[in-house]
């Protein structure tokens, strides 16, 4: 899927990638920002816009920082800083994302090789993510170092955990793998994302919960379109993008760029390309992007900070809507295999 009128040309997205490849360390983490912190979703969605981008020995060197940090059970720390560990607790969400970056990179190279190299890591990230399901299908959002799970789930968390799991069944088909119980495990989930709202702690006023079920591949369809329309208004600044809470005029350029993926995602690719154009806004002249803006006023938050995160999230958006070839579609689901939703058995009537 191409057009003739890319908003950004190859050279700004290239420019991009570059202001990412230098914040990223000699072990092959990326920071939000020089000198910041790190977490392991947010560092996937850096490495995957690198390897979009051909840089692939750095995006390499991203995956090669993860399988090296991994735990043996499977999970990542919340966040990492140069050196060593931030923030202990285990956020499965986070540890889930591999599994998107993989297959997105297999389908960028088609390196077997390198898929092969990644599986064990992935397989161990979404055994461990699974440990934290629950009947109801939808999972816990995070697990202390002492190992007790958190008390409840969030939407956007499981959202993206839906779309991750879904990368690893792709990647487990690829390599011949049989993993019928990550099947059942994505069918409960998707069913409780697209069908129980009240398995998740209310969110209503973040963004991410208004677009994520339709981003994951979750809500598909007409289902998808009504969704994205019925808060639209709610969340988007006209002419300046994605609000991420729907009551403080903050827009965001990570939050702008994944509802731009999620339009996309609904086929409503002309809402899509119009905040595509309206977050170039927060684009610095070295390619980066300013985390946030705070209007009227044109304030950058937090603290005229441009992340990593957000400049990933602006070349994924722009792959999807001008890019051709099988990683255009990630997001669209186009390489992703298809999940029976599966209502939870009801829990049995006590005797």
């Amino acid at each position: 899927m191409t057009t003739t009128d890319p908003v950004l040309t190859g050279d700004d997205l290239d420019e991009t990638a570059d202001s990412i490849a230098k914040v990223q360390l000699s072990d092959g983490m990326i920071p939000w920002f020089s000198g910041g912190h790190a977490d392991p979703w947010n560092h996937v969605e850096a490495v995957m816009a690198l390897g979009l981008r051909g840089r692939i020995s750095e995006a390499e060197a991203g995956y090669r920082w993860l399988e090296r940090s991994q735990h043996a059970d499977g999970s990542w720390c919340t966040y990492y800083v140069d050196g060593g560990v931030e923030e202990p607790r285990r956020d499965p969400n986070v540890c889930a994302y591999i599994a998107a970056g993989v297959w997105l990179h297999h389908l960028v190279t088609a390196d077997r090789g390198f898929l092969e190299w990644a599986w064990p890591t992935v397989r161990r990230a979404i055994d461990f993510v699974l440990t934290l399901q629950r009947p109801g299908g939808e999972i816990t959002w995070s697990l202390d170092p002492d190992g007790t799970p958190g008390r409840f789930a969030l939407l956007t968390g499981s959202s993206s955990m839906y779309h991750s799991l879904r990368c690893a069944l792709a990647c487990a088909a690829e390599l011949g793998h049989d993993v019928p119980e990550w099947e059942l495990a994505a069918g409960r989930l998707g069913f409780a994302v697209a069908h129980r709202p009240d398995a998740f702690k209310p969110k209503d006023r973040w963004a991410m919960d208004w677009y994520y079920p339709v981003l994951c591949g979750a809500l598909g369809g007409e289902a998808a379109k009504e969704r994205m329309a019925s808060r639209f208004d709610r969340f988007v600044m006209a002419d300046r993008g994605v609000r991420c809470v729907s009551d403080r005029p903050w827009v965001t350029a990570a939050e702008t760029a994944e509802c731009v993926l999620s339009l996309d995602a609904a086929g409503m690719r002309g809402d899509a390309r119009r905040l595509f154009r309206w977050v170039q806004a927060q684009r610095h002249t070295d390619g980066s992007y300013w985390t946030g803006c705070v209007y009227p006023e044109g304030v950058h938050f937090p603290g005229g900070e441009r992340s990593t995160y957000s400049a990933g999230a602006v070349v994924l958006a722009a792959h999807a809507l001008d890019a051709g070839g099988p990683a255009g579609g990630l997001f669209r689901g186009e390489t992703l295999p298809t999940v029976a939703h599966l209502e939870p058995a009801p829990l049995a009537a006590p005797s």
